[in-house]
């Protein structure tokens, strides 16, 4: 009995014992977690796919945490093990343990910056996607011109260039169901798809948003009167196969060109767009300028003059004339 008595007793200091040591450890451990780490500067890292030992090592090689098995341990402990979500992380100068573990958990990762240009191709909008090294994935092939909302997206590093496109593709379907819906009265097409084959040639005409209602309300104009379009873009268009750069200035012979998106030579709207117009070109061909102009050229600025009447109009060209003429002299 003495024996057993004995044993019994030493059982109990020994529990004692791991107890103490366990509670320490503990203490230990929650001190770690809130105690400044090691990384001496701001850093971008990408946290790996692999299991909690995997992103662990990543986070101690890099320097965020100084011990990767109290990281394990303590994510474990917490049962966050599964929370805990890869991608590309900013770690702040000396971050915690702590925080290190509430950051992977919140998945609130680096995201970077698309920029889509208004007014370009389909082909082009994939040429950009194509390049964009924090993307991964193929493209599908490019769809119908017009279907693509440019503007600068948000993305994860790895983000699917096809899931990309289709955030495009969504976003001009929302916007232009909206833009519709509060359209101007009177307008001379019926259907939304021709206002935006009427966008993408605004979008082409000029880069200047503040011109673009003005832009707008010359085609309206022109369509409600049954005059051509006579849009340079729409025969840059044509002359190119479906790009939107010539190498060359436009001639009188090219204006003549046989081609069903050439508007100096149909009526009415080219039979698709002839690129992807951005938000605010949309928002113009759906509620243009209350103005009467008919007519507009450049202005050499960068902008363009509008003119009511073919004479004002030929007053203005011949005034454009003269200063490309003059910018073209040596010295001018």
């Amino acid at each position: 009995m003495r024996l057993v008595a004995r044993f019994a007793g030493g059982l109990g200091v020994l529990a004692l014992l791991l107890a103490s040591a366990t509670f320490a450890g503990w203490r230990w451990l929650e001190g770690w977690l809130d105690r400044p780490g090691p990384l001496p500067a701001e850093t971008v890292l990408v946290v790996p796919r692999g299991g909690l030992e995997k992103v662990a090592a990543r986070l101690e090689e890099s320097g965020v945490v100084d011990r990767a098995w109290a990281f394990v341990l303590a994510a474990r402990l917490q049962g966050r093990e599964r929370a805990l979500k890869a991608g590309e992380y900013r770690f702040a100068a000396g971050i915690a343990p702590r925080a290190v573990l509430d950051l992977l958990e919140s998945g609130r990762v680096v995201l970077h910056r698309i920029t889509i240009p208004e007014g370009l191709t389909t082909a082009e909008v994939h040429a950009l996607l194509e390049a964009a090294e924090v993307l991964e994935g193929p493209l599908p092939e490019p769809g119908p011109e017009g279907t693509l909302l440019p503007e600068t997206w948000l993305v994860p590093r790895g983000e699917p260039r096809a899931r990309l496109l289709e955030r495009m593709r969504a976003a001009m379907r929302e916007s232009l169901a909206e833009l519709w819906a509060r359209r101007a009265p009177d307008l001379p097409y019926t259907r939304p798809e021709e206002a935006v084959i009427l966008a993408s040639l605004v979008e082409r005409e000029t880069p200047k948003k503040e011109e673009q209602p003005l832009v707008a309300a010359v085609f309206v104009n022109r369509l409600k009167r049954g005059m051509r379009l006579q849009s340079d873009p729409t025969v840059i268009f044509a002359l190119t196969g479906g790009r939107n750069s010539l190498d060359r200035p436009l001639t009188r012979k090219d204006l003549e060109l046989d081609h069903p998106f050439n508007t100096y030579r149909i009526d009415g709207l080219p039979p698709a767009p002839i690129a992807n117009p951005g938000r605010g070109a949309l928002e113009a061909a759906l509620a243009p300028a209350a103005v009467d102009y008919l007519y507009f050229v450049a202005d050499g600025t960068g902008g363009h003059a509008f003119a009511r009447t073919l004479a004002e109009h030929n007053r203005n060209v011949a005034r454009w004339r003269r200063i490309r003429d003059s910018a073209d002299r040596p010295g001018g």
